[in-house]
């Protein structure tokens, strides 16, 4: 193609379309009429040779091939605004901005609190918006613009993303105040549940995907030990509220269990084998790294969750 006569304008009106899979709500995304928008698409199917999108009911649906420029094309609009937005300053007291966070809702607990009372005092125009984590697409969402930031355990990470470490974790055992067998058994907070109870017990998992196994299994099989898993759920305040009401236990994170054991009436206690530490990551796209707005969303995440970071190895049992 001869970029040369090619209005590089219909790209804006490609990627509107993209977004939005109609022509009204793109011209409204871009300040185009509704008529100006389908007179782009007209001169972009003739340039690309492709029909680019399909009427489906109310809305317009890709083609293969309009599917396939989606995310290159967001990639480059992307550099050439970050272009010139790279020297401006991010003034967050007068900023409007919008981000996006990916996270379990251990981050609900720990974070957000403390990142909403820090928004309002230094960014009234900032919003933040903590969503679920997508079972096993983690790192996909970012790439579909879906998210800015995700907030995930370590795992490789492609060529196209950026990692930053932001806090360990070793994990405890929680029960309800006065748990019988455990008060039988004449433990208190703090104590060493004994592996035989521990295996014998239920446990409620954390999974957002339902699995059966995690951690603690992976601890467990390498003493050669299995514990019975009654229960999972997708979140972690499930888990614990689930461990308040009932004689099952759990492994949690130590400072989530410290967080919510007053107010759920938790004991905590410690497990009976060595449990390889959490450690969580905040990742996103290389697009954003040098973007002021989300190095300031960066700084002010790593500043809360910061302190939290326990960085003593797993306990020795």
């Amino acid at each position: 193609m001869n970029l040369g006569s090619f209005d590089l304008n219909l790209l804006r009106v490609l990627d509107a379309l993209l977004r939005e899979g109609s022509t009204v709500a793109a011209g409204q995304r871009i300040g185009l009429s509704q008529p100006a928008v389908s007179a782009a698409l007209g001169r972009l199917r003739g340039r690309l040779d492709d029909e680019l999108f399909i009427r489906r009911g109310q809305g317009l649906e890709p083609t293969l091939y309009a599917k396939s420029l989606e995310i290159p094309l967001r990639e480059i609009l992307d550099g050439i605004e970050l272009m010139f937005e790279s020297p401006k300053r991010f003034d967050p007291a007068t900023a409007i901005a919008s981000f996006k966070v990916s996270g379990s809702d251990f981050f609900a607990e720990l974070l957000m609190p403390r990142l909403a009372d820090m928004v309002s005092r230094q960014a009234p125009g900032v919003r933040v918006q903590l969503v679920n984590l997508v079972p096993d697409s983690h790192v996909d969402t970012i790439e579909r613009y879906e998210v800015d930031l995700a907030l995930i355990p370590a795992t490789e990470m492609p060529d196209w993303a950026e990692q930053q470490p932001i806090f360990h974790s070793r994990f405890c055992v929680i029960a309800r105040q006065d748990h019988p067998r455990l008060h039988r058994a004449g433990l208190k907070p703090g104590d060493t549940v004994p592996i035989d109870l521990f295996c014998d017990l239920g446990h409620v998992l954390f999974s957002p995907e339902g699995k059966l196994r995690a951690m603690g299994d992976a601890a467990l099989a390498r003493v050669g030990r299995e514990r019975r898993v009654a229960m999972t759920m997708p979140v972690f305040s499930g888990v614990y509220r689930a461990i308040s009401e009932s004689d099952l236990i759990a492994l949690i994170p130590y400072q989530l269990a410290l967080h919510v054991a007053d107010k759920a009436g938790l004991s905590i206690y410690e497990p009976p084998m060595p449990v390889d530490r959490a450690h969580l990551i905040m990742a996103w796209h290389k697009r954003t790294t040098a973007s002021p707005g989300h190095r300031w969303l960066r700084d002010c995440i790593t500043d809360i969750i910061a302190p939290l970071d326990d960085g003593s190895p797993a306990r020795e049992t």
